[in-house]
């Protein structure tokens, strides 16, 4: 056990963070580690391969996910801020790479093969977005005739014009939420929020009109006949309110992204509505807790990156879940810590460890945060 007097960074640290987010996120990777051994064996072998191919995957990058997570989450704010700043810069530099010579999976070229081993770069660009513009947020609240919110609405401009191309409407949904949720706290007036809002809307018409798969997927959604969505809601009445038991369920048979997409669905099948719940409520106390420490939390970069951290996660869980039970259209979003993939379990430790750096609390005359200030 660690001493209250121990001044060592790890003492340091187990003293100033918040253990209740820290066991929320433990817990959270468990649970996606079970669901992928459950749901991942049948897809494997719906492609012809290895029954644990998945699983040891999943493993490999359990391993530098939780890495990332701790020592993350051990940073002060201002190498957060200069380290984001430069890794933004790469993954925007690796997002268009994707696209000029990257892999082409189901129309999207989102990814970049290396070593054996697939990374979606716009995965990481949600968390390290959020830093940089609240980043340049606040210098334009606590300086002098700084035009950070140009600045930040220019870099959103520039992630989302690449995520079109790619293109990525859930992501491009991400990132233009952060955007207007950090501006809203950053203080921008409501009518600036409301117009902004209202050219989204148009722009999520346009591509409705001009994208074949936005096109089909909301179409499918209001007409109904999406079979992977109708074999996810059958998963639901399968399972009843208790599940039919680890291992026993069929869904993940027949739904070739049962292990990513619609990993939900299996928890649903195997362990029943009640645990679908628990997992629901987890993720509620995620979000509630977060916001809380970003409240409670010293400067003004501490709250907007914080919240907006937050806010990512949980919308994320959320458009999942959503999908899974046809109240949305399908999107093809990963469930945080739950779901297969790679990028996604790294980026979900990237984010959950800047919430934990950003909430954690200072003694003894060394505060939290530093305002905006390089």
């Amino acid at each position: 056990m660690l001493d209250r007097t121990d001044r060592s960074l790890v003492g340091i640290w187990w003293w100033t963070v918040d253990k209740w987010l820290l066991a929320s996120a433990l817990l959270l990777m468990t649970i996606g580690m079970i669901l992928v051994m459950a749901a991942s064996p049948a897809v494997a072998n719906l492609i012809n391969l290895s029954s644990q191919h998945f699983i040891v995957r999943q493993v490999i990058y359990l391993v530098p996910a939780l890495v990332i997570m701790l020592s993350v989450s051990m940073l002060e704010p201002r190498p957060i801020r200069t380290l984001s700043l430069f890794g933004l810069f790469m993954v925007i530099g690796l997002m268009i790479l994707a696209i000029v010579s990257g892999s082409e999976i189901k129309g999207a070229t989102r990814w970049i093969s290396f070593a054996g081993f697939t990374l979606q770069p716009s995965e990481l660009a949600k968390p390290l977005f959020a830093i940089v513009s609240a980043w340049l947020l606040t210098l334009w609240r606590e300086g002098e005739d700084f035009p950070g919110w140009a600045y930040a609405s220019g870099l959103a401009a520039v992630i989302i014009a690449i995520l079109v191309v790619q293109p990525d409407i859930g992501m491009t949904v991400l990132i233009l939420m952060t955007w207007g949720f950090q501006m809203f706290l950053a203080g921008m007036p409501m009518l600036f929020v409301i117009g902004a809002a209202t050219i989204a809307s148009f722009g999520f018409y346009l591509a409705y009109l001009n994208l074949s798969h936005v096109h089909l997927r909301v179409d499918k959604f209001f007409k109904g006949g999406s079979w992977q969505v109708e074999r996810a809601k059958e998963s639901f009445a399968e399972g009843g309110y208790f599940g039919v038991g680890p291992g026993d369920g069929v869904v993940k048979l027949h739904l070739p992204d049962a292990h990513s997409d619609f990993i939900f669905a299996v928890a649903a099948e195997e362990y029943g509505a009640i645990a679908c719940l628990a997992l629901l409520g987890l993720y509620g106390f995620v979000v509630v807790k977060g916001f809380a420490r970003a409240l409670s939390g010293e400067g003004l970069f501490c709250l907007i990156a914080t919240a907006s951290l937050v806010m990512q996660f949980g919308i994320q869980a959320s458009i999942h879940m959503a999908s899974s039970v046809d109240l949305i259209p399908t999107k093809g979003m990963t469930l945080p810590f739950i779901s297969y993939g790679g990028s996604s379990l790294l980026a979900s430790s990237l984010t959950m460890g800047l919430i934990l750096a950003l909430t954690r609390k200072r003694t003894n005359g060394n505060p939290l945060s530093d305002g905006g200030r390089a």
